[in-house]
Protein backbone atom coordinates (compact mmCIF):
# COMPACT_ATOMS: atom_id res chain seq x y z
CA UNK A 1 0.00 0.00 0.00
CA UNK A 2 0.86 4.03 -0.84
CA UNK A 3 -0.34 5.05 2.29
CA UNK A 4 2.13 4.59 5.85
CA UNK A 5 -0.88 5.08 8.14
CA UNK A 6 -4.72 6.38 8.13
CA UNK A 7 -5.50 8.90 11.39
CA UNK A 8 -9.37 9.18 12.21
CA UNK A 9 -10.48 12.49 12.92
CA UNK A 10 -11.73 13.02 16.26
CA UNK A 11 -14.90 15.09 17.31
CA UNK A 12 -13.92 18.02 19.27
CA UNK A 13 -16.57 20.62 21.33
CA UNK A 14 -15.32 23.55 21.30
CA UNK A 15 -17.88 25.32 22.99
CA UNK A 16 -21.36 24.53 21.38
CA UNK A 17 -19.11 24.29 18.26
CA UNK A 18 -17.72 20.84 16.97
CA UNK A 19 -14.49 20.18 14.80
CA UNK A 20 -12.65 17.01 13.74
CA UNK A 21 -9.51 17.19 14.99
CA UNK A 22 -7.08 15.10 12.35
CA UNK A 23 -3.47 16.59 14.27
CA UNK A 24 -1.90 16.03 16.10
CA UNK A 25 -2.80 12.51 16.87
CA UNK A 26 -0.90 10.06 19.32
CA UNK A 27 0.36 7.84 16.01
CA UNK A 28 1.40 11.25 14.34
CA UNK A 29 1.97 14.26 15.52
CA UNK A 30 3.32 16.31 12.19
CA UNK A 31 3.75 15.87 8.50
CA UNK A 32 6.04 17.94 7.29
CA UNK A 33 5.78 21.13 9.48
CA UNK A 34 1.38 20.27 9.57
CA UNK A 35 1.10 20.44 13.32
CA UNK A 36 -2.62 21.14 13.60
CA UNK A 37 -5.72 20.31 11.64
CA UNK A 38 -8.88 20.85 12.36
CA UNK A 39 -11.94 20.79 9.68
CA UNK A 40 -14.75 23.20 10.90
CA UNK A 41 -18.48 22.13 10.19
CA UNK A 42 -19.57 22.14 7.63
CA UNK A 43 -22.72 23.79 10.32
CA UNK A 44 -25.70 25.97 10.26
CA UNK A 45 -25.83 28.59 12.64
CA UNK A 46 -29.49 29.65 13.47
CA UNK A 47 -30.51 33.62 13.38
CA UNK A 48 -28.34 35.32 16.12
CA UNK A 49 -25.69 32.28 16.45
CA UNK A 50 -22.43 32.01 15.66
CA UNK A 51 -18.47 31.22 16.30
CA UNK A 52 -17.10 33.70 19.55
CA UNK A 53 -13.54 32.31 19.96
CA UNK A 54 -12.04 34.85 22.84
CA UNK A 55 -8.71 36.34 22.57
CA UNK A 56 -5.93 33.88 22.90
CA UNK A 57 -1.97 33.21 22.39
CA UNK A 58 0.19 31.72 20.02
CA UNK A 59 3.96 31.03 19.76
CA UNK A 60 6.35 28.78 17.27
CA UNK A 61 3.69 28.48 14.65
CA UNK A 62 2.01 30.18 11.74
CA UNK A 63 -1.73 29.28 11.65
CA UNK A 64 -3.48 29.21 8.19
CA UNK A 65 -7.75 29.79 8.11
CA UNK A 66 -9.44 28.16 4.52
CA UNK A 67 -13.40 28.23 4.06
CA UNK A 68 -15.08 26.37 1.39
CA UNK A 69 -17.98 28.39 2.73
CA UNK A 70 -18.98 31.22 5.71
CA UNK A 71 -17.61 34.08 6.97
CA UNK A 72 -15.06 34.76 10.09
CA UNK A 73 -14.08 38.01 11.81
CA UNK A 74 -10.16 37.90 12.62
CA UNK A 75 -8.53 40.77 15.11
CA UNK A 76 -5.24 40.51 16.54
CA UNK A 77 -2.89 42.23 18.99
CA UNK A 78 -1.02 43.18 15.42
CA UNK A 79 -3.90 45.80 15.00
CA UNK A 80 -5.49 43.26 11.96
CA UNK A 81 -9.48 43.09 11.73
CA UNK A 82 -10.47 41.62 8.61
CA UNK A 83 -13.10 39.25 7.98
CA UNK A 84 -12.33 36.11 6.74
CA UNK A 85 -14.04 34.96 3.31
CA UNK A 86 -13.65 31.28 1.15
CA UNK A 87 -10.89 30.84 -1.17
CA UNK A 88 -8.45 33.56 0.31
CA UNK A 89 -5.81 32.64 2.38
CA UNK A 90 -5.06 33.88 5.74
CA UNK A 91 -1.40 33.30 7.36
CA UNK A 92 -0.68 34.46 10.70
CA UNK A 93 3.15 34.40 11.95
CA UNK A 94 2.75 34.15 15.55
CA UNK A 95 6.62 33.84 15.86
CA UNK A 96 7.63 35.07 19.46
CA UNK A 97 3.85 35.96 20.23
CA UNK A 98 0.95 37.07 19.35
CA UNK A 99 -3.13 37.48 20.65
CA UNK A 100 -6.13 36.95 18.39
CA UNK A 101 -9.34 36.13 18.55
CA UNK A 102 -11.89 34.76 15.92
CA UNK A 103 -15.61 36.02 16.17
CA UNK A 104 -19.22 35.05 13.60
CA UNK A 105 -19.02 39.01 11.62
CA UNK A 106 -22.06 40.64 12.35
CA UNK A 107 -24.05 40.35 9.39
CA UNK A 108 -23.82 36.53 9.21
CA UNK A 109 -24.87 36.37 13.08
CA UNK A 110 -28.09 38.42 12.38
CA UNK A 111 -29.04 36.35 9.19
CA UNK A 112 -28.16 33.02 9.74
CA UNK A 113 -24.89 31.20 8.15
CA UNK A 114 -23.23 28.19 7.33
CA UNK A 115 -19.63 27.26 8.51
CA UNK A 116 -17.35 25.12 6.44
CA UNK A 117 -13.81 25.12 6.27
CA UNK A 118 -9.81 23.73 7.65
CA UNK A 119 -7.44 25.69 9.72
CA UNK A 120 -4.25 24.01 10.22
CA UNK A 121 -1.35 25.33 12.55
CA UNK A 122 2.54 25.32 10.60
CA UNK A 123 5.17 24.61 12.96
CA UNK A 124 8.46 26.91 12.44
CA UNK A 125 12.02 26.25 11.99
CA UNK A 126 13.35 26.22 15.30
CA UNK A 127 15.64 29.62 13.86
CA UNK A 128 12.34 31.40 13.31
CA UNK A 129 10.56 30.35 16.64
CA UNK A 130 11.58 33.98 17.75
CA UNK A 131 10.30 36.05 14.85
CA UNK A 132 8.22 38.76 14.99
CA UNK A 133 4.26 38.21 14.58
CA UNK A 134 2.86 38.96 11.49
CA UNK A 135 -0.62 38.34 9.50
CA UNK A 136 -0.94 38.88 5.83
CA UNK A 137 -4.11 38.37 3.80
CA UNK A 138 -4.09 36.94 0.19
CA UNK A 139 -7.50 36.70 -1.70
CA UNK A 140 -8.96 34.42 -3.65
CA UNK A 141 -7.87 35.55 -6.92
CA UNK A 142 -4.20 35.95 -5.84
CA UNK A 143 -4.44 32.19 -5.28
CA UNK A 144 -3.10 29.91 -8.06
CA UNK A 145 -5.61 27.78 -9.19
CA UNK A 146 -5.17 24.83 -12.21
CA UNK A 147 -6.38 21.57 -13.37
CA UNK A 148 -4.39 18.82 -13.14
CA UNK A 149 -6.04 15.22 -14.77
CA UNK A 150 -9.72 16.85 -14.83
CA UNK A 151 -9.36 17.62 -11.41
CA UNK A 152 -9.40 21.23 -9.93
CA UNK A 153 -7.07 22.22 -7.63
CA UNK A 154 -6.27 25.71 -5.38
CA UNK A 155 -2.42 26.11 -4.00
CA UNK A 156 -2.57 27.55 -1.12
CA UNK A 157 0.96 27.30 0.29
CA UNK A 158 4.10 26.47 -0.92
CA UNK A 159 5.33 24.68 -4.59
CA UNK A 160 3.53 21.79 -6.02
CA UNK A 161 3.17 21.06 -9.64
CA UNK A 162 5.19 23.22 -10.96
CA UNK A 163 3.29 26.37 -9.30
CA UNK A 164 4.15 28.28 -6.18
CA UNK A 165 1.52 30.53 -3.90
CA UNK A 166 2.19 33.76 -2.61
CA UNK A 167 2.69 33.24 0.63
CA UNK A 168 5.67 33.94 2.26
CA UNK A 169 6.59 30.66 4.00
CA UNK A 170 9.50 29.39 6.55
CA UNK A 171 10.39 25.76 5.42
CA UNK A 172 9.40 23.69 2.53
CA UNK A 173 5.58 23.17 2.17
CA UNK A 174 2.67 22.38 -0.18
CA UNK A 175 -0.84 22.72 0.85
CA UNK A 176 -3.36 22.10 -1.96
CA UNK A 177 -7.22 22.23 -2.13
CA UNK A 178 -8.79 19.69 -4.63
CA UNK A 179 -12.29 19.46 -6.12
CA UNK A 180 -12.99 16.23 -8.32
CA UNK A 181 -15.60 15.65 -10.31
CA UNK A 182 -17.42 12.64 -10.36
CA UNK A 183 -15.51 9.60 -12.26
CA UNK A 184 -12.23 11.77 -11.97
CA UNK A 185 -9.06 10.31 -10.65
CA UNK A 186 -5.50 11.90 -10.74
CA UNK A 187 -1.67 10.55 -10.26
CA UNK A 188 -0.19 11.90 -6.46
CA UNK A 189 3.02 12.45 -7.66
CA UNK A 190 4.16 15.76 -5.90
CA UNK A 191 7.87 15.89 -5.10
CA UNK A 192 8.22 16.58 -1.15
CA UNK A 193 9.39 14.72 1.26
CA UNK A 194 6.35 14.50 3.25
CA UNK A 195 2.70 14.22 2.09
CA UNK A 196 -0.44 13.18 3.16
CA UNK A 197 -4.06 13.56 1.76
CA UNK A 198 -7.52 14.10 3.69
CA UNK A 199 -10.71 13.65 2.58
CA UNK A 200 -13.19 16.44 3.58
CA UNK A 201 -16.37 14.67 1.84
CA UNK A 202 -17.20 12.71 -0.82
CA UNK A 203 -16.15 9.02 -2.16
CA UNK A 204 -12.29 8.40 -2.45
CA UNK A 205 -10.03 5.59 -3.36
CA UNK A 206 -5.85 4.99 -3.00
CA UNK A 207 -5.15 2.80 -5.68
CA UNK A 208 -8.52 1.10 -5.33
CA UNK A 209 -8.82 1.10 -1.69
CA UNK A 210 -11.56 2.79 -0.53
CA UNK A 211 -10.93 5.80 2.05
CA UNK A 212 -13.03 7.01 4.65
CA UNK A 213 -14.22 10.76 5.03
CA UNK A 214 -13.16 13.07 8.12
CA UNK A 215 -8.98 10.88 7.63
CA UNK A 216 -5.99 11.50 6.61
CA UNK A 217 -3.94 9.20 4.59
CA UNK A 218 0.11 9.55 5.00
CA UNK A 219 1.80 8.24 2.36
CA UNK A 220 4.77 6.60 2.04
CA UNK A 221 8.03 8.05 0.49
CA UNK A 222 8.98 8.52 -3.27
CA UNK A 223 5.37 6.71 -4.66
CA UNK A 224 2.85 7.92 -6.96
CA UNK A 225 -0.43 6.91 -5.61
CA UNK A 226 -3.74 6.90 -8.09
CA UNK A 227 -6.60 8.47 -6.43
CA UNK A 228 -10.04 8.35 -7.57
CA UNK A 229 -13.36 9.06 -7.18
CA UNK A 230 -16.74 7.71 -8.20
CA UNK A 231 -19.43 10.14 -7.20
CA UNK A 232 -16.78 13.29 -6.49
CA UNK A 233 -15.15 14.46 -3.54
CA UNK A 234 -12.98 17.56 -1.92
CA UNK A 235 -9.76 16.53 -1.02
CA UNK A 236 -7.11 18.73 1.28
CA UNK A 237 -3.19 17.60 0.29
CA UNK A 238 -0.32 19.14 2.70
CA UNK A 239 2.97 18.36 3.95
CA UNK A 240 6.63 19.31 3.10
CA UNK A 241 10.04 18.79 4.77
CA UNK A 242 10.20 17.96 8.43
CA UNK A 243 11.11 20.41 11.08
CA UNK A 244 11.97 18.23 13.84
CA UNK A 245 10.20 17.57 17.44
CA UNK A 246 8.30 19.99 18.73
CA UNK A 247 6.40 20.42 22.21
CA UNK A 248 3.11 21.53 22.11
CA UNK A 249 0.57 23.07 24.83
CA UNK A 250 -2.88 24.25 23.98
CA UNK A 251 -1.81 26.81 21.69
CA UNK A 252 1.84 26.88 21.81
CA UNK A 253 4.19 25.07 20.10
CA UNK A 254 7.63 25.34 20.41
CA UNK A 255 11.61 23.30 19.83
CA UNK A 256 11.71 23.24 23.94
CA UNK A 257 9.63 22.63 26.76
CA UNK A 258 11.57 25.83 28.31
CA UNK A 259 9.76 27.99 25.65
CA UNK A 260 6.31 26.39 26.35
CA UNK A 261 6.70 27.18 30.62
CA UNK A 262 7.67 30.71 29.63
CA UNK A 263 4.38 31.62 27.40
CA UNK A 264 2.77 29.71 29.66
CA UNK A 265 4.16 32.81 32.93
CA UNK A 266 3.89 35.29 30.34
CA UNK A 267 -0.23 34.20 29.45
CA UNK A 268 -1.24 34.22 32.94
CA UNK A 269 0.84 37.12 34.11
CA UNK A 270 -0.66 39.46 30.90
CA UNK A 271 -4.00 38.36 31.86
CA UNK A 272 -3.30 39.56 35.92
CA UNK A 273 -1.33 42.93 35.10
CA UNK A 274 -3.96 43.55 32.33
CA UNK A 275 -2.30 43.36 29.51
CA UNK A 276 -0.13 45.88 29.83
CA UNK A 277 1.26 47.79 26.43
CA UNK A 278 5.00 46.61 25.54
CA UNK A 279 4.59 43.33 26.91
CA UNK A 280 4.68 40.26 25.10
CA UNK A 281 0.84 39.64 24.79
CA UNK A 282 -1.75 42.20 24.62
CA UNK A 283 -5.64 42.18 23.42
CA UNK A 284 -6.54 42.85 20.07
CA UNK A 285 -8.23 46.59 19.99
CA UNK A 286 -11.86 46.92 21.43
CA UNK A 287 -11.68 43.55 23.27
CA UNK A 288 -11.49 43.00 26.59
CA UNK A 289 -11.48 39.31 27.69
CA UNK A 290 -9.83 36.33 27.19
CA UNK A 291 -9.20 32.41 27.64
CA UNK A 292 -7.57 31.95 30.71
CA UNK A 293 -4.90 28.86 30.21
CA UNK A 294 -5.92 25.93 31.16
CA UNK A 295 -4.91 23.77 33.57
CA UNK A 296 -4.35 20.50 31.86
Amino acid sequence: MDHIMEIAGRERDLGGFSVCRVLPAPERRLVGPFIFFDQMGPAQFAPGKGIDVRPHPHIGLATVTYLFEGALRHQDSLGEDLVIRPGAVNWMTAGHGVVHSERTPSPEREDGHRMYGIQTWIALPEADEDTEPAFHHHPADSIPHFERQGVAFDLILGTAWGATAPVEVFSPIFYLHGQMPAGSGFTLDIDHEERALYLVEGDLELDGQPLAEGSMFVLRAETAPNVTSVHGARIMICGGAPVGERKIFWNFVASSPERLEQAKADWTTAGDTGFPEGGRFRLPSGESEHIPLPQD
